[in-house]
């Protein structure tokens, strides 16, 4: 009973879940700084909504990568036959409706919120099946619904006042998981150099794009700068090694730094919409994910 239990948390890839709540957290803090909302106020009276919120995200990005192997079972019996479904260790009917729960939670808990938390949680579950189940095999498509997702992600904290204000914000995370998912092509056969270099760029555009949509809202330019220093550490480290030495095992190095990094670049937003200390408090998910990422898979 143990080892099944354990098989469905390896399917709801524990390492990846606190990304989904800092896309939230910082979406809640960009939302409140465009109406003039202090974040303590908020919450003392609204905290519960902003939990609804990261639990919803969570529910949904866990659901998210177990029917993400459900569809990807006759493959993972050929590349990774030890992963929870090929293995026989949990049954492929059982993930789905594991999934599913999972993917009802999620909506029911952002309609909770908001209606317009509820109508972007189910465009968000409909992207993440979509990828899942259609356009991850395609080059272009499948890196671009992916990033939908996390864009989508983002959106959902920033409805928690009910509506969407400066909303191409959430283009950012699109360009970022774009660039991860890239990458990733290459994690078990290699030679992605090509996927690399784009990687590069698009990580480079993203980085400026923080930096200039604060200077541009907030000029809070002093809060946000070692954040951003940190981010682009983490993920052009990993980055240029696998440049260097295109193996799968550093291909696959350089896409957990991209993912876990996320709690970064969401710590670069909250830096900036808000304030360092919020901040602080969002980037101590990252150690989380880290420790989880020592237990349980990332990709």
């Amino acid at each position: 009973m143990k080892e099944k239990l354990m098989g469905f948390a390896r399917l709801a890839r524990p390492a990846n879940l606190p990304t989904a709540a800092a896309d939230i957290m910082a979406g809640f803090a960009i939302a409140l700084y465009l109406k003039n909302i202090v974040v303590i106020d908020f919450l003392k009276e609204y905290n519960v909504d902003l939990l609804l919120l990261v639990f919803s995200s969570v529910s949904l990005y866990a659901g998210g990568v177990v029917f993400n192997d459900v569809f990807d079972a006759d493959l993972d019996a050929v590349e990774r036959p030890e992963r929870a479904i090929p293995s026989g260790l949990v049954p492929k009917k059982e993930a789905i409706y594991f999934g599913t729960i999972l993917m009802l939670i999620g909506i029911t808990l952002a309609f909770k919120t908001t209606v317009l938390s509820g109508l972007i949680s189910v465009a968000l579950t409909m992207a993440i099946l979509t990828y899942d189940g259609y356009f991850k095999k395609f080059n272009f498509f499948g890196p671009l619904n992916m990033g939908i997702c996390r864009g989508l992600n983002l959106l959902m904290g920033m409805s928690i006042l009910g509506s969407l204000d400066q909303w191409y914000i959430s283009l950012v995370p699109v360009v970022y998981i774009f660039a991860i998912t890239l990458i990733s092509r290459g994690e078990v056969h290699g030679n992605n150099k090509k996927h690399i270099v784009w990687a590069g760029i698009l990580y480079a555009l993203v980085i400026t794009s923080i930096l200039f949509m604060v200077m541009w809202q907030t000029f809070q330019i002093l809060a946000i700068v070692p954040f951003l220093f940190l981010f682009g550490y983490l993920i052009f480290k990993p980055l240029i090694k696998a440049y260097k030495e295109n193996s799968p095992k550093n291909i696959k190095s350089a896409v957990i730094g991209g993912v876990l990094s996320l709690v970064v670049m969401n710590a670069c937003w909250v830096a900036g919409f808000s304030n360092w200390y919020l901040a602080l408090a969002v980037l101590l998910l990252l150690p989380l994910s880290m420790l989880l990422s020592k237990l349980f898979a990332v990709t």
